[in-house]
């Protein structure tokens, strides 16, 4: 693990959770936690930027820092956690999602979906939960009821779609032939998931934004991820890491490595950002 001295001072630090921040489980170390926290005391900005709806933030708000501000939903939703208020979304509009829906239907057969929005969580009968959530009462139906004119789902943040048993990379090639540029499709999980948003949202696009609107340059920013849906984020940063138990496809992207999540990689690079400013 190195970090390049030439970089521009940094000022923000983006970073994905899931395998990437937390610890199997969800958790946030004690090294982490410390890190975290030194990090916003020295005046760098901590923004976490996640494939998680909003309602699974409440987790990490202990550690979100000052702003108290998390860009979920790959890119989808800006949410101030600790007030759980919406500050700005970016919703998948329901002609597109049914055509979405259509189109991987009929090249994926098999396939169910579910629904992220500002309201909660919807699914399709064959769309199984098994994660955070599960014992919430949600609404069940076909896809063309719960994104009809009176149906739950308005403001889709993020659209599910899951396979029974197809290659999780072969179905993220396979949808993206399929949906073309209706929308954007990317993946974070180990089974066969994909994660659909609005055509040109995702975690680097709103992450940009919000830096935009600070002053923020990205030469400011190191931004760290593990999975396929960090991919434009790592690109657009000035500074990107993968940790060391990245998707192959994130650690051949990405020249900088870092140790895994389970070694506080993230915590690990802040320690070293944070010496070189004292030096």
């Amino acid at each position: 693990m190195t970090t390049p001295r030439t970089a521009p001072p940094t000022r923000l630090i983006a970073t994905d959770l899931d395998g990437t921040l937390l610890c199997s489980g969800g958790t946030v170390s004690e090294r982490t936690a410390a890190a975290l926290a030194a990090a916003e005391a020295a005046g760098i900005q901590v923004v976490f930027v996640t494939g998680r709806p909003p309602r699974w933030m409440q987790q990490v708000s202990a550690h979100i820092g000052g702003h108290g501000v998390a860009i979920c939903s790959n890119g989808g939703a800006v949410v101030d956690v600790r007030r759980g208020a919406l500050l700005e979304s970016f919703p998948l509009s329901a002609e597109d999602a049914l055509a979405v829906v259509g189109r991987l239907r009929a090249r994926l057969p098999g396939t169910a979906f579910a629904f992220e929005y500002p309201a909660g969580f919807a699914r399709e009968p064959g769309y199984e939960v098994r994660m955070w959530g599960q014992d919430e009462n949600h609404p069940i139906g076909p896809a063309e009821e719960l994104l009809g004119p009176g149906g739950p789902v308005r403001g889709l943040f993020k659209l599910l779609a899951k396979h029974p048993d197809l290659d999780p990379d072969k179905l993220l090639g396979q949808a993206r032939e399929a949906a073309g540029e209706l929308a954007e499709i990317t993946r974070s999980a180990p089974i066969p998931l994909l994660e659909i948003s609005a055509p040109g949202v995702t975690k680097a696009s709103t992450l940009a934004r919000w830096c935009a609107g600070r002053g923020i340059d990205r030469s400011e920013v190191v931004a760290f991820g593990d999975m396929p849906n960090d991919l434009e984020m790592l690109a657009w940063a000035g500074t990107a890491y993968a940790v060391a138990n990245a998707h192959p496809q994130v650690l051949a992207a990405v020249p900088l490595h870092t140790v895994s999540n389970e070694q506080d990689g993230v915590a690990a690079v802040l320690e070293e950002i944070l010496r070189h400013r004292g030096e």
